[in-house]
């Protein structure tokens, strides 16, 4: 069991996968915050319309999702981070 980054609790990856169901590819492996530290925003991503994890900590919801982005960067070998750029629009 890993440490959560934001609030160093132990993960309990049980309840971890039944938040993360909602996010399409992404694993317990691949995920560091506990379900405490974390909130998931159904219809949010602005390329498939799945969902978003936001950190507690964080004031604003990505606009694109783990899986989605990480697409992006295979098919471009470029990271657009979580937010779409409104000044590049």
């Amino acid at each position: 069991m890993q440490p959560c980054h934001n609030c160093q609790a132990v993960i309990d990856e049980y309840y971890l996968d039944k938040q993360l169901e909602p996010l399409r590819e992404l694993t317990v492996d691949e995920f560091n915050l506990c379900v405490d530290c974390t909130t998931i925003v159904p219809d949010a991503c602005s390329e498939c319309d799945g969902a978003v994890y936001v950190p507690r900590n964080e004031s604003r919801t990505p606009d694109y999702c783990p899986a989605c982005r990480a697409d992006h960067i295979d098919q471009t070998g470029t990271d657009p981070g979580w937010h779409i750029d409104t000044a590049a629009n």
